[in-house]
């Protein structure tokens, strides 16, 4: 069977199933299957497959029908124009996160300098902010050894060499001893902030990701408020938090940095129009 008779019948049960962009899943599956790239599969569309090769991709389809994500189903990921591999033991990178790198750049005001990204999954903010500045050691943690195994795999096949990622919970290996090396100019974060109620976590990709990168007590806010209160401790003066949240989560990100003697605080949106990060400045390092 040809390539495009393949693919049509794919994207037909993939809608069927109520996948958001199913020709497009399709096409990135059929894609895996052949080590092929979308151009490619544009151009030999009349191209036969071989029945192992139908083989694999029927299993793909079946695989992502019942609703599992793309990015686990290949193991990998797309994120700022870098190919990250992906696990199921972390968060899938989005598009809107690449807001958080966007503003974190155009805080960048000297050409070195440290940058700190807590939670960091697949390594997806810090590799990508360190793409950007060479001049910048990047430090990537998560509470997941598997996380920071992954995220040091993907620095390594990208040849990214000013990140490194580390295993602690929070900054909680993270020495505070006042020494101006231990300070960071940038502390980023898409830390967990769902509620554990909330439905959208029985929808789409998000039922397949770990719940423990998602979900946060007090009504998803108990994470956010611990990182504002503590990077004051790690942040050096006139350093940087920029914190990703839920678009309802705002108001309330706002206040905490104001209360907490942040300044220059605000909201950024996304790429839906949603506010996706707000971010607050520490004028006078603790």
């Amino acid at each position: 069977m040809s390539l495009d008779v393949l693919l049509k019948q794919a994207a037909k049960r993939l809608q069927a199933a109520g996948s958001a962009s199913p020709r497009v899943d399709a096409e990135v599956l059929m894609c895996h299957v052949l080590e092929r790239d979308r151009t490619w599969l544009y151009t030999w569309g009349d191209k036969m497959c071989s029945a192992q090769e139908q083989a694999r991709f029927d299993a793909l389809i079946d695989a992502r029908a019942e609703g599992k994500p793309v990015a686990y189903l290949t193991g990998e990921r797309e994120f700022w124009g870098l190919r990250l591999a992906t696990s199921s033991t972390t968060l899938i990178p989005r598009p809107d996160t690449e807001t958080l790198v966007e503003i974190a750049l155009s805080r960048v005001t000297r050409i070195s300098g440290r940058l700190l990204d807590l939670g960091t999954g697949t390594g997806a903010i810090a590799l990508a902010f360190a793409s950007e500045q060479p001049g910048w050691q990047v430090v990537g943690v998560d509470v997941r050894q598997e996380a920071v195994e992954l995220a040091t795999r993907n620095a390594y096949a990208l040849g990214i060499a000013n990140a490194r990622f580390l295993h602690s919970d929070w900054f909680g290996t993270l020495p505070s001893d006042g020494n101006a090396e231990t300070f960071f100019n940038i502390i980023v974060s898409n830390p967990p902030y769902i509620a554990a109620d909330d439905p959208h976590l029985d929808e789409g990709d998000v039922r397949f990701e770990p719940r423990s990168a998602l979900v946060a007590k007090a009504d998803g806010m108990a994470d956010l408020l611990h990182l504002v209160a503590t990077a004051r401790r790690y942040l050096a003066a006139s350093g940087w938090l920029l914190l990703e949240h839920g678009y309802t989560q705002a108001a309330k990100v706002r206040l905490a940095l104001t209360s907490a003697g942040y300044q220059n605080v605000e909201s950024v949106r996304d790429l839906g129009g949603h506010e996706r990060v707000t971010l607050g400045r520490l004028i006078t390092a603790t």
